[in-house]
């Protein structure tokens, strides 16, 4: 259970560094309500899973799912340069965080 509240809590990461963008420095109303929300939701829901995990293997994966989901969807659907390199590398941070999951041991 302590290993998904990190996974949602990373997707939630991903929502709050797009929604970060999206408010062009805090001066859009529902970007930036949008980020708070989205922040508090993933820092509370870590918090909840540092509670039976180790902090090294929880944190790792939800900055790289927070990494690699907001460098997806800013390929998707913001614009953002697509490469060869780029795509190898989340695929390389992907599997990363895979591997810290199934490393990582609850309490």
């Amino acid at each position: 259970m302590a290993w998904l509240l990190v996974i949602v809590a990373g997707i939630l990461e991903t929502g709050f560094a797009v929604c970060l963008k999206l408010s062009h420095g805090f001066t859009r109303l529902w970007p930036t309500i949008a980020f708070a929300s989205f922040a508090l939701g993933s820092f509370g829901l870590l918090t909840l899973a540092l509670k039976k995990l180790d902090v090294g293997p929880a944190y790792a994966v939800w900055t790289g799912i927070g990494a690699a989901g907001t460098a997806i969807y800013g390929m998707i659907f913001l614009g953002d340069l697509v490469s060869t390199l780029k795509i190898v590398s989340i695929s390389l941070v992907i599997v990363g965080v895979i591997g810290l999951q199934l490393s990582g041991s609850a309490h």
